[in-house]
Parts: C-alpha cells; sequence; structure tokens
C-alpha cells in the first residue's frame, strides 16, 4: 500500500520522522512524502534540505501555502491549498494519508483528501488547545477521518465524542516521546561549541508563538515575555523562530531587536532542528513560552516548563509545567518556582501524561493490517441515544 505522509513545519517533521522511517523500511507500505508549509521558506530555514538529509525522498511539493500574514492569508491559502493539494494526491494516488495534527495546512489536505476519497489516518486528534484556531482545525480533520491515533484515553474520549467509532479510535501515546527516546542528545559542551555560546546559569531556552484565538495583541504579550526575561540579567537567553501562523512577523522583528539589544546573551535561531534543540532543552534551566513541545516533549527530559498564556490551555499537562498569565510579573514568579530548588527536587518523579516510546511502531502496526480499500461506511457513532427529545427536536 501507498502511504502519503503530509510535513508542514520543522516540529512537526521531527515527530513523524521515525513513522515515516518506519514506513520506508516497511515490505509492506510504499513511503510518499508530500512537503508544503515553512519547509519551503528560507526564512524558516529551508528545512526541506532537512528531509532530504535524513534520506527521504520528495515524492510531492505543495507551494501553494507557505506563510500567512493575517487571517485573511490562512483563507486563501487553505483555499490555494485544497486545489494543490487535490492535484498532488491525484498524481500520488495513495491507499492512505497520515495527518498529524492541527494546523492549517493539514486542513487544506484533509479536505483535498476526503474528496478524492483517500482515507484520512489522523494522528493527535481529540486535544484541545484553547488559544489557537489550530482547535478547531484538530476537530475538523478528525471528522474527515477514517482511522484515529491518539495520545492519551482521554482523547480518545473526545474523539468518540465527536461522533467517531470506538474501533477506529487507538491510544498509541505521543510521537513526541518517541522522538526523544530516539534521538542521540549532545553533551553540554557540544551543544555549546554548535551553537557558540555559553550556556550561563540560569539558562532559558524560548519559544513563543501567536495566540491566533481570541483578540490579545501579540507585541503587547510577546513585551511581557521579554520584560520578565530581562528581570533575569545574568541568564542565557536562546530563542528559536515562531511557526508561519499570523503576527510570526511581529514576533520575528521583536525577537530580532531584543536579541540585538542583549547581544553577547540572548540568541535568536531559526531553526535548530531536532537534534539540536533536544540536546539544548535538555541542558538549559528553564523551557519558556507556548510551544506544544514544553508540555508533549520536555516531561520526558524532565525539564521545567514555564508555559505563558492561553494557547496550550486544554492539553494534558505533567507536574513539570507551571502556568503563566502573559504578564510579566507572573512570568518572573513562575520562572522562580521552576528555578527553586524544591521544584527542581521533583522532576525526577515527573511522569510523561503522553506515555512511553512506541506510537510510531504502533502506528506502523495499524498502517500494515488496515485494509483500506474495503472500509465500511462512515457512520455518525452516537454515544448514547437521545432521551427526552421529540421528534422535531425540541425538549
Amino acid at each position: 500500500m501507498k502511504i502519503s505522509v503530509v510535513t508542514a513545519t520543522r516540529a512537526e517533521f521531527g515527530l513523524l520522522e521515525e513513522l515515516m522511517a518506519l514506513i520506508k523500511g516497511s515490505p509492506e507500505l510504499t513511503l510518499q512524502t508530500v512537503v508544503t508549509g515553512s519547509h519551503l521558506l528560507k526564512e524558516f530555514g529551508h528545512t526541506l534540505d532537512d528531509i532530504v538529509d535524513a534520506g527521504f525522498t520528495i515524492d510531492a511539493v505543495v507551494p501553494e501555502i507557505s506563510k500567512a500574514e493575517s487571517s485573511l492569508d490562512v483563507a486563501h491559502q487553505v483555499g490555494r491549498g485544497v486545489q494543490g493539494f487535490a492535484r498532488a494526491l491525484d498524481g500520488l494516488k495513495p491507499d492512505a494519508i497520515v495527518i498529524l495534527g492541527d494546523r492549517y495546512e493539514m486542513l487544506a489536505a484533509a479536505t483535498a483528501a476526503f474528496f478524492l476519497k483517500i482515507p484520512i489516518f489522523h494522528v493527535h486528534g481529540g486535544e484541545v488547545t484553547e488559544g489557537a484556531f489550530d482547535d478547531g482545525i484538530r476537530h475538523a480533520i478528525t471528522k474527515f477521518s477514517r482511522v484515529h491515533c491518539v495520545a492519551a484515553p482521554e482523547y480518545k474520549r473526545r474523539v468518540v465524542q465527536l461522533g467517531e467509532s470506538p474501533e477506529t479510535v487507538h491510544v498509541v501515546g505521543g510521537l513526541g516521546v518517541d522522538q526523544i527516546h530516539r534521538t542521540m542528545l549532545l553533551g553540554r559542551d557540544d551543544i555549546e561549541t554548535e551553537l557558540e555560546l555559553s550556556l550561563s546559569n540560569p539558562s532559558f531556552l524560548v519559544t513563543y508563538h501567536p495566540e491566533t484565538e481570541g483578540r490579545r495583541s501579540v507585541a503587547e504579550d510577546l513585551g511581557q515575555v521579554v520584560s520578565a526575561l530581562e528581570s533575569f540579567p545574568e541568564a542565557t537567553v536562546v530563542f528559536t523562530m515562531p511557526n508561519a501562523d499570523p503576527g510570526h512577523h511581529i514576533v520575528a522583528t521583536m525577537l530580532q531587536d531584543s536579541v540585538h539589544r542583549h547581544r553577547g546573551r540572548w540568541h535568536l535561531f531559526g531553526a535548530l532542528g531536532r537534534v539540536r534543540y533536544l540536546s539544548l532543552a535538555q541542558h538549559v534551566d528553564v523551557v519558556v513560552g507556548n510551544s506544544s513541545s514544553g508540555l508533549l516533549e520536555m516531561p520526558s527530559l524532565k525539564r521545567p516548563t514555564v508555559n505563558i498564556g492561553n494557547r496550550q490551555s486544554g492539553r494534558l499537562q505533567a507536574s513539570s509545567v507551571i502556568n503563566a498569565q502573559p504578564h510579566s510579573e507572573d512570568i518572573t514568579q513562575a520562572i522562580g518556582v521552576a528555578l527553586s530548588e524544591d521544584f527542581r527536587a521533583t522532576l525526577a518523579n515527573v511522569a510523561n501524561p503522553y506515555g512511553a516510546p512506541g506510537a510510531s511502531q504502533k502506528i506502523l502496526n495499524l498502517l500494515s493490517i488496515t485494509n483500506f480499500g474495503t472500509l465500511p461506511l462512515k457512520i455518525f457513532y452516537d454515544v448514547e441515544p437521545s432521551r427526552g427529545w421529540s421528534d422535531n427536536g425540541t425538549p
């Protein structure tokens, strides 16, 4: 069977890489790699090169989606992306398509696959991120999909609540846990040499994405983050660039200005890559920001996370995560807690709610045994029969 895997961002590819390698090595499956989004952009590191360097052949490129400066851009790009994915998938003719998560690039891919009658294998559904429009996109992709691989039992319950039959929903754990387990991380001296910096005490790894749901000001919120970090004048601060979401240019410009003002101690990288990012995370004192990696991967590294704002609100959280509102005083206080001896003493016993390694292998097993050509007609699964309602829908 031909299995198309779609990837649009560096973080997404990092999560999918082991699964892609397993599909590539499987005697029952043929891997097709479809690339779009920020992978194609120089300003985001042109990470398409990373996919090729990892040993994968690019079978199709969908350039209609790249980056969005506004919500209007997102709407336009999703529309053009549906056309681009339709052409790519019609040419590849896969037996199934694997879609991870909740980004708008994936919505375009799912829409095209749905109308082409290509079964969708959805990974990391059922989650909630109240501060991003990704939340609605994720649930929409769930309704397009035929097979669901979720990270935790709570997420299975939510997918079933959306009307998906329980036998199509499989708890496999989080791909981020696999990502850490398979990565040979660099030592402290090696990562300092690699990045040409010195990790002073304390040291922070910061990733901040715009909140795409609600009416908060990206500039004001990031200004509060920067102000809080300035409360630690001896700290080494390493920023990574945001995703290509609306408002990303505001974040990028503010980070460039902030790093310039604190040059020597503050650093900014466009795309660290999986090995350098996880290696750096392992050696810093605190991971700060609103990236999903702070919740999904950092607990496995026993690193404290200060999670800012509402972008990740609703996701399962380990005890290593400290939540803070986007106010300087709140962020500063949360970082102080993360640096305290009492809190750090608890990190050795942190359990990752996204499970143990093995998600990629479980997904491969499901792909291998699923006969996508004979899937039954999809129906809406009612959690329980309606009670106390009349035929016309009124109580």
